[in-house]
């Protein structure tokens, strides 16, 4: 069975058993109702996935992998904030009437920087440490910029990855402050796996490690039944991830460069309400 359902499966039943309510504290979220939207937690999640062994997709329901590559692309390709270049409408809750969401995400990675070598925005970076210098222990991402916050629609919740070559293997820690677990947590880590095998790629390497460490890992209450209802299912084997092996250049993946072999999953009937 997947590994990604183990994970996610086993993380959820520790929040039920063993997490903290906040509802005796006031809460930012707000269902479409008005009602504040309350959470179960655990704090400081690590799971780790070996993406030689499989991509860690979740089967016990059905999961949107391109819509999920769309997304990695629109912020660490294009590094855009505008929703107008996202196939997907998830950012559309936060864009203003042009279709920005500020100063967030893709807009701090294509921020450029100078260092000794040169001027680089951030994904450049790494992309130029990966060939000619892997054994730096310096590579990494950061999008919480402090004086951009308040230029943000929203804080980023996955903000930073650090990059690790280890001989010829290419491993990565995303760093997450916060993670709702039904609806965010398959997507980013599907997302983030596919990243680190564009980047092994690339730079000549293979993919190792991903390792995703959560600060805030959390249930909202009206999510609790459908993540019940996915803790009774039986999970199915992993799929095989297929990228297009001819693509050299980071900037030519496009979301039709990867596919899913062998994808079996579940459906979730219900409508997941959505907390903004």
């Amino acid at each position: 069975m997947s590994f990604a359902d183990l994970r996610f499966l086993e993380t959820c039943r520790n929040i039920l058993s063993n997490g903290v309510w906040d509802t005796d504290q006031p809460v930012r979220p707000r269902w479409a109702d008005g009602t504040p939207a309350h959470t179960i937690k655990v704090f400081g999640v690590v799971n780790r996935y070996n993406l030689q062994e499989e991509f860690p997709v979740q089967t016990i329901r059905k999961m949107a992998f391109k819509s999920a590559v769309d997304e990695l692309l629109w912020i660490w390709q294009k590094k855009s904030n505008n929703i107008h270049e996202l196939g997907s409408h998830i950012w559309d809750a936060w864009a203003d009437e042009t279709g920005s969401i500020g100063k967030a995400y893709g807009y701090q990675l294509g921020v450029k920087h100078q260092y000794p070598e040169g001027e680089f925005d951030q994904v450049d970076r790494v992309l130029y440490d990966l060939k000619h210098n892997p054994a730096s222990r310096r590579i990494m991402t950061n999008l919480y910029n402090h004086h951009d916050l308040h230029e943000m629609a929203l804080y980023p919740c996955a903000w930073s990855v650090t990059f690790n070559v280890s001989g010829n293997t290419l491993n990565a820690i995303l760093n997450q402050r916060s993670q709702d677990m039904l609806t965010a947590n398959g997507w980013n880590v599907m997302q983030y796996a596919a990243l680190v095998h564009m980047l092994a790629q690339v730079s000549g390497l293979k993919a190792g490690e991903l390792v995703h460490v959560i600060a805030d890992a959390h249930i909202y209450d009206r999510h609790i039944p459908l993540v019940e209802e996915l803790m009774a299912r039986t999970p199915y084997e992993a799929p095989t991830l297929w990228m297009d092996p001819t693509i050299t250049d980071f900037y030519h993946f496009t979301k039709d460069s990867f596919r899913l072999e062998g994808y079996r999953c579940h459906t979730l009937e219900q409508p997941i309400p959505v907390a903004v």
